[in-house]
């Protein structure tokens, strides 16, 4: 009886030590741990708010440190022990310089109360300042400014007429007279205004005609500018698109009716060889559909070259190979070559042919 009595005592003194511990714990006590500044201009520069904590506890509160979670915030906090009933506070400065739209940031402080963090957060939305015109304006040619000196058409479908512009900047104080040369054939250049006065913005306008281009898949076209009759040397536009043929109007019937490439095995693993070798391998295909295969383009990636099909259009059941050859020489590892096979079925006019393997300098 008496060991149980002593155990309870023991345990009632234990309590009673936690209990005062307790006590003298500091206790972080705030008001609301989210600020929103609401909508800021980025052109204003950055804004600030004071977070006060109080110590509610029974020894004096240390913060220790405060992170947050982007450079765009800074925190300022109180350095000296905040003795107990006493007042601190974590000061959040946000810049929005170059950060347009909402934001929301935290920001954790790290003390000696018994809840270690606390989390605060700001909250906005920034305004983005107007631009000026060398800002929108990055790329120089000459004496004047383009938006993009390139052009990507996307999809061009090789009966269609695609028009597109490109945008430009004469910061100059003396007009600027525009022209160009070495277009090619199925492109069409306008300046508007040909003549760009001081400080005025205009465009070119491209005219691609995909009908007068005799090529497929993706492309790639270049021209030179002059500017008051001047050639603007290692300078040029280019405009880029992706050749392919129109099947929009194509009947179920067309469909039924058309041709159908079929590859016996449209990617080879060569497994491993030695740096220096080369690897060939024949890609064979059948046109399985019920009219002409027409092979319209076949295009190898870097480090790989093909043969042309002996010919370029099998008749319904006929069968013909794209030879593929990889040489090795300054390539190790890993390895993944691609061959595009361009051709006039409706359901595969693209196809992905793959060399994959590895190269390796051993053995």
């Amino acid at each position: 009886m008496k060991k149980l009595v002593t155990i309870f005592v023991s345990l009632l003194v234990f309590g009673a030590i936690q209990a005062t511990a307790q006590q003298k714990m500091p206790t972080v006590s705030i008001g609301s741990n989210t600020h929103d500044f609401g909508l800021i201009n980025e052109e204003a520069g950055p804004v600030s708010h004071e977070f006060v904590i109080t110590n509610t506890g029974a020894a004096p509160l240390i913060i220790h440190r405060v992170t947050a979670t982007c450079g765009c915030t800074t925190p300022v906090w109180t350095k000296e022990p905040i003795v107990p009933g006493g007042k601190g506070s974590v000061k959040v400065t946000f810049d929005p310089k170059g950060r347009p739209g909402p934001f929301h940031k935290t920001i954790t402080v790290y003390t000696n109360a018994e809840s270690a963090t606390t989390i605060f957060a700001v909250k906005g939305e920034v305004k983005e300042r107007e631009k000026t015109k060398d800002e929108i304006y990055r790329r120089q040619i000459g004496s004047v400014l383009f938006l993009n000196n390139h052009l990507s058409l996307g999809r061009v479908f090789t009966n269609k007429i695609v028009t597109d512009t490109m945008r430009l900047y004469n910061p100059g104080e003396t007009p600027a007279k525009l022209g160009f040369f070495n277009v090619p054939k199925h492109i069409t250049v306008t300046a508007n205004p040909q003549t760009l006065k001081p400080q005025q913005e205009g465009i070119i306008v491209i005219k691609y005609d995909a009908s007068k281009n005799e090529d497929w898949g993706f492309v790639i076209d270049r021209f030179y500018l002059t500017i008051n009759d001047q050639t603007i040397q290692n300078n040029f536009l280019s405009i880029s698109g992706n050749l392919e043929e129109d099947f929009s109007n194509l009947t179920e019937k067309d469909i039924d009716n058309a041709p159908k490439i079929v590859f016996s095995q449209p990617s080879y693993d060569f497994g491993t060889v030695k740096q220096g070798a080369t690897v060939e391998y024949e890609f064979v295909f059948k046109n399985e559909g019920k009219s002409d295969l027409i092979i319209r383009k076949i295009k190898a990636s870097c480090g790989c070259t093909t043969v042309q099909p002996n010919v370029s259009v099998l008749k319904p059941g006929e069968s013909s190979f794209v030879k593929a050859s990889f040489r090795t020489n300054g390539y190790t590892g890993r390895q993944s070559k691609s061959i595009t096979v361009i051709t006039n079925d409706p359901k595969a006019s693209t196809m992905v042919l793959r060399l994959t393997g590895t190269v390796t300098t051993e053995g």
